[in-house]
């Protein structure tokens, strides 16, 4: 994707953006938001999850609500932003489906409304799958929205972090929502958050969605947050206190960890991913689509980076809060990192300010000398910003956490490659 052109006068030309190398002439132009339409609010209450603090950062209210006005100028801005042939809106929390059923529907009144001639309007919804019921599948079937399933394997698994508010298990809910939206023929993927009780298990966990669930794409999350992560914002922190590479406070379970006990560890999601690779190279290449998978090759062959992660630049996939905040990106919701309200500035403009544009920047321009050095930069960029809380063994700031399993994973892949490549 490519960040959105508007077509106001605050709006910066094609031409002064690629000359900044930001889009190639003659490309389209485009963002991707995730939008919060009931904020921090979800009726789970996952250990792990990274939103739910948001609540009290945010100061937002008992059950936030996005308005109608708020929600029809994100559409209306959304839409007019940009001249792909295609717009994806990405629904999220929180939990949306707490919206309610009406709310969706009204979603798809205002798209037909304000959509481009000859332009796709696609939705994505990532749901904990609790309040999916008939008329929420035949919904998403009629209207042709993907659905994003949360769910961590099997139940012993599965249930480690995911409960509801009373701490009981959720397993048995998610599983059935698979079953419906497999039954109405609902596209889905599964996204599981992996930690540090799942990532010990790896084929378990593979097997399971891959056999039980079946979903049409299986996407593993590496879940790990900077201890402090609740009120501290991605850059914010203590450069002086930030852990070595190899230091013991790098890892969690010290004393001193810089990271949230939950957190998979380096190590662990190197092992993770190489061994569910094997199998998957071996049993289901071509058959089963796992995004880090698919998207590592796509870059090896040449045809780019599949995921924000993993690109050059970001600051192309911003965030929409309720209230018609913006932020710069998804996990970058922190007052420092608002960037406007779209009630008061076109969305469009938001996405090409200079704030925005600096974010995008930042992520390559600030990698340090090893991710600068290393033989995997093109594969990677230094990975996601908001997890660069360590320092190189050199005392640099900026190194991401997974550094290290990071590297094992790329490393396994291109003797997997070669091997294939000679025939082996």
């Amino acid at each position: 994707m490519t960040l959105a052109q508007t077509h106001s006068s605050e709006q910066r030309s094609g031409p002064e953006l690629e000359a900044a190398g930001f889009v190639a002439k003659g490309q389209t132009h485009r963002f991707h938001a995730m939008i919060k339409p009931s904020g921090a609010q979800c009726n789970l209450d996952c250990t792990y999850c990274f939103y739910l603090h948001k609540e009290g950062l945010l100061h937002q209210p008992k059950a936030p609500r996005m308005s109608d006005e708020v929600l029809e100028q994100h559409i209306r801005q959304y839409i007019e932003a940009q001249d792909g042939d295609e717009v994806v809106f990405s629904w999220q929390g929180g939990e949306p489906t707490l919206m309610g059923l009406p709310f969706f529907e009204k979603v798809v009144a205002l798209q037909r409304r304000y959509a481009k001639q000859g332009q796709r309007i696609e939705n994505d919804l990532q749901t904990n799958g609790i309040l999916l019921d008939e008329k929420w599948c035949r919904f998403l079937k009629t209207e042709g929205f993907l659905v994003g399933l949360s769910i961590d394997g099997p139940e012993h698994l599965h249930d480690r972090y995911r409960v509801n508010k009373a701490g009981r298990p959720t397993f048995e809910r998610v599983v059935a929502a698979a079953k419906m939206l497999r039954d109405h023929e609902v596209p889905f993927s599964a996204l599981c958050v992996v930690n540090n009780a799942n990532a010990e298990e790896p084929l378990a966990v593979y097997r399971f969605l891959r056999d039980e669930i079946r979903p049409r794409m299986i996407q593993f999350i590496p879940g790990m947050e900077k201890k402090d992560f609740f009120k501290t914002a991605p850059h914010h922190w203590d450069r002086k206190r930030l852990p070595r590479e190899n230091a013991r406070a790098a890892r969690p379970g010290h004393p001193n960890s810089a990271v949230a006990e939950w957190s998979v560890s380096p190590e662990q999601w190197g092992r993770f991913l190489t061994t569910i690779w094997d199998e998957w190279e071996r049993n289901d290449y071509g058959r089963v689509f796992v995004d880090q998978f698919e998207n590592i090759l796509s870059m090896l062959l040449g045809q780019g980076s599949q995921q924000c992660v993993t690109s050059r630049i970001c600051g192309k996939a911003l965030a929409v809060e309720h209230n018609g905040d913006v932020y710069s990106c998804d996990h970058f919701v922190y007052p420092e990192f608002k960037i406007g309200n779209l009630l008061e500035r076109h969305e469009g403009n938001l996405a090409f300010g200079e704030q925005q544009l600096n974010f995008g920047f930042d992520k390559s321009r600030n990698l340090p000398g090893k991710c600068r050095q290393c033989r995997y930069l093109q594969l990677c960029w230094g990975h996601c910003p908001k997890d660069r809380f360590l320092k190189t063994k050199d005392g640099e700031a900026g190194l991401h956490y997974l550094c290290h399993g990071l590297q094992h994973f790329y490393g396994h892949v291109i003797q997997a490659c070669d091997r294939l490549a000679r025939g082996g």
